[in-house]
């Protein structure tokens, strides 16, 4: 379905039923929006006054004009031939937005861009079509937010570092320890992607597809998959610092897991599970038809990598070796 703007009609309506005191959630239902739209809506184009303080709110025609300023601004690259011509030739000799944007002011050009502005043309459709981030100094696929990120150690804090996981987790002497992580496949899968668990002491392995890369998903998805293991079995899961992991706080309220995280950038903290997506990529390569992938196809591959013998394990499988520690908690 193609992404379609918010219009005048919607955004007098979020203002009146705002003005009622309706609920966001309510408004989304009544607009036929996601309700993150109306969130995000209400959010960016909130009207603010220093001096006249009681004005501050949303106000429909002042979001409208607001938004319809940034899209202006977006497709300044798209309506003037010329100066995309000349900003993308300077991306490819390896110039950064900023210096393209800072030597179009040098020179006193009449008509000028912001680096805002040649980052946001990146990423559109067409700037992705001629594969424009490329260029780019760090050649990111997506951009990373530039205004109000959050702090990361809010999002992972520090009492929830590998240096404070307990040293017999990092021994393996315990059973019921895991790491997790996500492997992610070509552009054309879509949103498609495989999770990975291993548990640290036995390395039987546990593959599972998902169909979106939200945190809401992936957890509820890891607790339904990990929920049938005894609570013994399924003490800790260590993951590195990625967004799709920021919602670890249902896991302990849910099934009684703690959950550790690796250093930023350091992902041999979790070696086992970083051995495993090498492993698993034998069976799922990065064009792999993810969605084609049915819960037998997942169960087939996850049956293959553990009933493989393992010297770590004195030869015995991880599977044999999973079933034994089950056994010693009846």
């Amino acid at each position: 379905m193609a992404h379609k703007e918010l219009n005048l009609r919607e955004r007098r309506a979020i203002e009146d039923m705002l003005n009622a005191k309706i609920t966001v959630r309510e408004i989304a239902a009544e607009i036929g929006r996601h309700v993150s739209t109306v969130y995000r809506e209400i959010k960016r184009n909130h009207y603010f006054d220093k001096e006249l303080p009681e004005l501050n709110g949303y106000y429909g025609v002042v979001a409208q004009k607001a938004a319809t300023e940034r899209r202006a601004r977006r497709r300044k690259l798209v309506r003037l031939v010329g100066l995309r011509k000349a900003v993308i030739k300077q991306l490819k000799e390896g110039w950064s937005p900023e210096q393209i944007a800072g030597r179009l002011q040098y020179e006193g050009q009449t008509t000028r861009v912001s680096h805002e502005t040649i980052y946001a043309y990146v990423y559109v459709p067409d700037g992705q079509s001629a594969e424009l981030a490329r260029y780019l100094p760090n050649r990111r696929k997506k951009r990373r937010p530039h205004h109000a990120r959050r702090p990361r150690g809010l999002v992972f804090p520090p009492d929830r570092s590998i240096h404070e996981r307990p040293d017999y987790v990092d021994s393996r002497e315990t059973f019921g320890e895991w790491e997790g992580d996500l492997m992610i496949f070509e552009r054309a899968q879509g949103k498609m992607n495989v999770a990975s668990l291993i548990e640290r002491k036995t390395r039987f392995a546990v593959l599972f597809r998902n169909n979106d890369r939200s945190t809401t998903h992936l957890m509820n998805r890891l607790m339904g998959v990990m929920e049938p293991l005894p609570q013994p079995a399924r003490k800790s899961i260590t993951f590195d610092r990625g967004i799709e992991f920021r919602n670890w706080r249902k896991l302990k309220p849910g099934i009684g897991t703690e959950a550790w995280f690796c250093d930023p950038q350091a992902p041999w903290q979790k070696g086992s599970v970083e051995n495993l997506n090498k492993r698993a990529r034998r069976y799922l390569p990065r064009d792999a038809p993810v969605a084609a992938l049915s819960n037998r196809d997942m169960k087939s591959i996850c049956d293959r990598l553990n009933g493989t013998p393992r010297k770590c394990l004195g030869w015995k499988t991880p599977t044999e070796a999973f079933r034994e520690e089950l056994m010693k908690l009846r």
